[in-house]
């Protein structure tokens, strides 16, 4: 099978990263690619959101299967141009893929599905959405209804914070065009999952678990980032729990977007918080989650594009898709000063020692030259190690970071510690 990867992300590495381990993989593309993507596969010179570029790409290459990492191009309709053309894709196609693009949208789609989510309001006029805030009974969470890349959220612990986020999103256009409307909800307390799946828009094949660390400082302080780090499985999602979140969130969605006339295929990621009212749905994504593909890729064992082909064709089957035994552990090593303002172009030493103990480090925002290595993003690099075990494969990803250096660099330091504490092994 011949197949194009779409993207340039540390998602996008962990992506290429699996599918040249499938047997039925015989060449790789990856458009636009990175330094960690080009050791896996042949880097295109084609960006990610070009798609009659990459159309053109997926004709003269004589592509098989084409796969989307990140969520732009999905919402720019990079699936429907490639289904006109005839030609296989897995993913959402534009309309099905707004359950990421517009908050709006997803939480309006909840209610009428009867997912379970916290009671919101959406806004374009700042004074109602204040007034909405003021009424809740904690300060709420604020969300731009557009795509962000994970950084158009406020979960405010004040309501003058509240104010301050509406103010910058509606007001002052912070976030552009994907902040001319915003959502005002309930904050919620509890500990957060991810639980994605597989779906060829009828059926389910639920990955493992995942917890992401969205906050850019220990003990989940500090602004929200496209996220610090995750760690796989998250046992604090129960097998019951786990089944409660299939058929009362990832079935109903599916379903309810196949009624609406938006039938979904792909990766459908679902954001959840477990509350003393039971899980609510935080959001979808229309993807892999990044960092969350960094831990769950590796722990699976069923050949990866075989089953997106299976999703884009109408035929998955739930029970071809297996899963190691163990855990895994993602710790991003971010610039100085991410998620605000960062330089770029410092020298990076240490991937190749870190390797050598054993991780393997995902490129998320790094390029060459020449022979060296610098950063070019916010999130450089994820540092990720498997093992029989969370402690352990905690251990060895910080042995990696620590192995790792350039100026500025900065990482949490307590990724997986809440799944130790659910173990009792904190």
């Amino acid at each position: 099978m011949r197949v194009l990867l779409v993207g340039s992300g540390g998602r996008e590495h962990a992506l290429a990263w699996s599918l040249r381990r499938s047997p039925s993989v015989d060449s790789l593309l990856v458009a636009p690619g990175n330094p960690g993507t080009a050791r896996e596969a042949e880097n295109v010179a084609v960006g990610a959101e070009d798609i009659p570029a990459l159309l053109a790409l997926a004709r003269e290459r004589s592509v098989d299967l084409t796969i989307v990492g990140p969520e732009a191009p999905l919402a720019l309709g990079i699936v429907d141009a490639f289904q006109e053309a005839g030609r296989t894709i897995a993913g959402p196609n534009r309309a099905a893929a707004e359950i990421e693009s517009s908050k709006v949208f997803s939480k309006g789609f909840m209610q009428r599905h009867a997912i379970p989510t916290a009671e919101y309001g959406a806004f374009t006029d700042y004074d109602e959405a204040v007034a909405f805030a003021r009424s809740l009974p904690l300060p709420p969470a604020v969300k731009v209804d557009g795509l962000a890349a994970g950084k158009g959220v406020v979960v405010s612990q004040t309501y003058a914070e509240a104010e301050a986020a509406l103010r910058h999103m509606l007001l002052e256009g912070q976030f552009g065009v994907a902040g001319r409307s915003v959502v005002v909800e309930e904050r919620l307390e509890g500990q957060e999952v991810s639980l994605l799946a597989f779906t060829d828009g009828e059926r389910v094949a639920p990955l493992v678990s995942a917890q992401d660390h969205k906050a850019v400082f220990d003990g989940d302080q500090g602004p929200n980032t496209g996220g610090m780090g995750a760690y796989a499985p998250a046992d604090v999602l129960t097998p019951e729990l786990r089944q409660q979140a299939i058929e009362c969130v990832l079935l109903p969605a599916v379903r309810g977007l196949a009624a609406e006339g938006r039938p979904y295929r792909g990766v459908l990621y679902a954001g959840l918080i477990l509350t003393p009212r039971g899980i609510k749905t935080l959001e979808f994504n229309c993807r892999f989650g990044d960092p969350e593909a960094q831990v769950v890729l590796p722990l699976l064992e069923a050949d990866l594009a075989e089953v997106l082909l299976a999703c884009a064709e109408g035929r998955l089957d739930p029970t071809s898709v297996n899963w190691r035994p163990g855990a895994c552990v993602c710790v991003a090593m971010a610039s100085g000063g991410y998620p605000g303002r960062y330089q770029t172009g410092l020298p990076i030493d240490g991937v190749e020692e870190a390797e050598r103990l054993g991780c393997q480090v995902f490129h998320a925002g790094t390029r060459l030259q020449g022979s060296r290595l610098l950063t070019a993003g916010g999130r450089v690099l994820g540092v990720t190690a498997t093992g029989p075990d969370l402690e352990t494969a905690i251990r060895d990803a910080y042995r990696g970071v620590q192995a790792i250096s350039f100026q500025g660099a900065h990482y949490r330091t307590d990724v997986g510690a809440k799944g130790l504490a659910f173990a009792g092994r904190a």
